[in-house]
């Protein structure tokens, strides 16, 4: 079947069918696959999860599929005892969105928990509660609004977020995969510290940086082959 398969273009020599073609380029290129916003590319990689899985292994990256919620990511192998060339470039989330993704988080976790479908939110309360974490040195409160807002549109874009009606979102079950319960309490325990009122925790840092950078940011995520989300 694979020596029967047309070129798709002048020295093809690729195996798979087009439409499989299709996905692995979207999983590349991409943060998320998601069941509920892509249903087709979705059943095509679940036909074949084996043939993508192993594309991708070829290039020391890892395909992680979470049937519960209904996404695909990948990941990029690392190991101390095989040398691996790295493919994937972290790009970890910016100080305000790391905030705004607190706030979020624990507004799912808290939805979740009284057994409501879905979580949303309003852009209004992101940016009240948000705001109360930043320090004097972060500028104006227009200034601050800009942020949460610009942090709310990468969140958008990753799919973490779903703007139902202006300044109204659904939060996405996302979430948890991108900042996991354990890793929401020590930035919770992070931002309690800096504002205690004692000034004990004046010195604190934010925790160290699989979530948090300010200084490797990604404008338009969905565009580049080389990168995956930090957890």
């Amino acid at each position: 079947m694979e020596d029967d398969l047309a070129e798709l273009f002048p020295g093809d020599r690729g195996v798979l069918e087009p439409a499989v073609r299709r996905v692995f380029v979207h999983v590349l290129q991409r943060r998320f696959l998601q069941a509920d916003r892509n249903r087709d590319e979705w059943t095509v990689l679940l036909d074949n999860q084996q043939l993508i899985e192993s594309r991708l292994n070829d290039l020391f990256v890892r395909l992680v599929v979470d049937h519960e919620r209904g996404v695909a990511y990948k990941q990029q192998v690392r190991s101390d005892e095989l040398e691996m060339p790295i493919l994937l470039r972290d790009a970890p989330y910016t100080r305000s969105e790391t905030l705004v993704l607190v706030h979020l988080r624990t507004v799912f976790q808290r939805e979740s928990a009284a057994g409501e479908p879905a979580a949303r939110v309003d852009i209004e309360d992101v940016e009240q509660t948000v705001m109360s974490y930043f320090a004097d040195a972060d500028g104006d409160t227009a200034r601050r609004q800009r942020s949460i807002r610009k942090a709310m549109d990468r969140l958008a874009r990753d799919g973490i977020v779903d703007e139902e009606t202006t300044g109204r979102f659904r939060i996405s079950p996302l979430v948890e995969i991108v900042l996991s319960a354990e890793k929401l309490r020590e930035l919770r325990d992070w931002l309690r510290a800096q504002s205690d009122p004692s000034g004990a925790g004046a010195a604190a840092s934010i925790p160290s940086g699989d979530v948090f950078d300010d200084d490797d940011v990604d404008d338009d995520p969905e565009d580049d082959v080389d990168e995956e989300f930090a957890l």
